[in-house]
């Protein structure tokens, strides 16, 4: 019998700042029931599903949510050359994730449902309630011990989501994982980083200002700890490039530009760039240099390019 307090306990390790989280889908997994983590981009629900199937010694399907994955994807097909020799046999059929883990008793997980076709997530719907799923030509397949769906979604206002039914969420138990604290962000930087040499409080800096992306009045989407890990890592590469220290202006203010600009989204009908305001975010925790340009430069670039 599994120990999943102990699961728990090791799992933290892996894991930064999720504890409550593993325990909950630990707690639902081992009752048997499917799972849904719902959540921003970049908050660790794959990492937290991925070490979680690891943990428990179980088979780990990973299906990626688009608007591609047709039921036909899901499931599986039979291979159209081999059925003009030997006609829909059994062994013909080529076995999608959701059949190969229903057959293996795995963990199916579906990243992005929300970006799901209907109809595709109608069959997984089927799956849920029955535990079992009839193929056309191949039959009944039926889920093995340890079978369970665990999903991630974006939330609903993500580009290329759409609104999950509520019969996917009468059939999961739910997750809502926001953005780590401050602290287990920075341990995340510092766990990617390794033994670069950036000094602590540059690292800091640098959550500081990716945590208040988040926050901005002129952006609708902030950047995730992905941002905060790209800055500091393109910093410390930058600061040896141009021989200057990590946190001079004019390798911070650049590295904060290439890691974050692409990550936030502008609230519509604003006049201002995703640069202008990763400056003045920048800016405010960083300071202001003598120029009060904030960086080594008249201006900010306004196209990803670097005008000096």
């Amino acid at each position: 019998m599994t120990d999943h307090a102990g699961l728990v306990g090791s799992l933290r390790s892996v894991v930064v700042g999720r504890s409550r989280e593993l325990e909950l889908v630990v707690a639902a997994l081992a009752a048997d029931r499917h799972v849904l983590l719902e959540g921003p981009p970049g908050t660790g629900k794959s990492t937290l599903l991925r070490a979680v199937s690891s943990g428990l010694g179980i088979g780990f399907e990973f299906v990626e949510g688009n608007a591609e994955l047709t039921p036909a994807r899901l499931v599986g097909h039979f291979d159209p050359a081999r059925v003009l020799n030997e006609g829909y046999d059994a062994d013909v059929f080529v076995d999608g994730p959701l059949v190969t883990a229903l057959r293996d008793g795995s963990l199916l997980y579906v990243e992005e449902i929300n970006r799901v076709p209907e109809e595709t997530l109608n069959v997984l719907i089927t799956v849920m309630s029955e535990g079992e799923i009839t193929v056309p030509r191949l039959g009944r397949v039926g889920a093995a011990p340890g079978f369970r769906l665990v999903a991630a979604m974006n939330p609903f206002d993500a580009v290329g989501t759409a609104r999950i039914s509520g019969a996917v969420y009468d059939r999961v138990c739910r997750v809502a994982m926001s953005y780590q604290s401050a602290d287990d962000e920075l341990a995340i930087v510092d766990r990617s980083l390794g033994e670069n040499s950036l000094d602590a409080a540059f690292r800091r800096n640098v959550v500081e200002v990716t945590r208040a992306t988040r926050t901005h009045p002129d952006l609708r989407v902030g950047s995730s700890v992905r941002g905060a890990v790209d800055f500091a890592m393109v910093a410390g590469s930058l600061a040896s490039l141009r021989g200057a220290p990590p946190a001079d202006p004019s390798v911070a203010l650049d590295a904060a530009l290439v890691a974050l600009s692409g990550r936030v989204r502008v609230r519509e009908g604003g006049s201002r760039t995703a640069e202008e305001i990763i400056t003045e975010i920048w800016q405010s925790v960083f300071g202001r240099t003598e120029d009060g340009s904030g960086g080594g430069k008249a201006s900010a670039p306004t196209r990803g390019t670097n005008s000096r």
